[in-house]
């Protein structure tokens, strides 16, 4: 039981460091938190995108994606052997492509849990709340 209890600690922290790393534009810690097999669906097409991490790698480093604000309001977190799940809902504001965004949104985030890297990102889905 504490072990399944220190996991889910492990996620809450690697969400909060996902969030920052949004924020400041981090892409290394990015690089560490995102599964290279990570698969994207949501805006603005709904469709399913494979190789998400070399694009949003690439839209933080080339200053194309800036966040100016991830501002969680809820955030649920599970985790079952080594997968996680965490439910994040908040604000978001930046530019995407010199365009202003700004909306309340909810994302769904499969997390694998290893010995090398420990909680890295899998799967998102995420959508406007």
């Amino acid at each position: 039981m504490a072990e399944h209890a220190t996991l889910v600690d492990e996620l809450r922290k690697a969400e909060g460091r996902l969030q920052a790393a949004q924020l400041a534009g981090d892409v290394a810690e990015l690089d560490r938190l995102l599964d290279d097999r990570l698969v994207f669906t949501g805006p603005p097409d709904g469709r399913c995108h494979p190789d998400a991490k070399e694009l949003d790698l690439h839209n933080h480093r080339s200053g194309v994606q800036v966040m100016t604000k991830v501002a969680q309001e809820d955030l649920t977190v599970l985790v079952a052997g080594s997968t996680g799940v965490t439910c994040f809902l908040g604000t978001l504001e930046g530019t995407y492509a010199g365009t202003p965004f700004a909306g309340r949104m909810a994302y769904t985030r499969t997390w694998v849990h290893t010995d090398e890297y420990g909680w890295r990102i899998l799967a998102v889905h995420a959508g406007p709340a």
